[in-house]
């Protein structure tokens, strides 16, 4: 009997898809339903992991304005950290893209509003140069 690359059964695998956070996850920039950048992920949150019944998921991504703690170090505030449901999350690869619109998102209210009150008044701001 000769071994080829068929002679071993698969290994098991657990139902779902297994995602290592740090590599798959994190500080992977947001995309809308259209494409359209919306964030980036800042930290998750997960359930199930003092629990015994499987592994621990991610229920939420989180994202919001912490460029501050970025530039110098520590822990953003969690309130200022806006959670983003797992079930709207359509695909993870090198980027993750949302199923949602970008003006259903809560956490662009800062970008929206900079974008309204601010960019719209320089010259050229309202749109793209033709």
């Amino acid at each position: 009997m000769t071994l080829s690359d068929n002679a071993f059964p698969d290994a098991p695998r657990p139902p779902g898809t297994l995602l290592d956070a740090r590599l798959h996850l994190l500080d992977r920039q947001l995309l809308d339903s259209g494409g359209e950048p919306v964030g980036i992920v800042d930290d998750l949150e997960i359930e199930g992991v003092d629990s015994d019944d499987g592994p621990a998921r991610v229920s939420a991504l989180l994202t919001g304005q912490v460029l501050i703690t970025r530039i110098f170090g520590g822990q953003p505030p969690r309130s200022r950290l806006q959670p983003l449901a797992w079930a709207t999350v359509r695909k993870v690869g090198t980027v993750v893209e949302l199923s949602s619109d970008a003006d259903e998102l809560d956490s662009l209210w800062v970008e929206h509003w900079l974008r309204d009150r601010i960019i719209t008044r320089i010259p050229g701001g309202r749109g793209a140069a033709q």
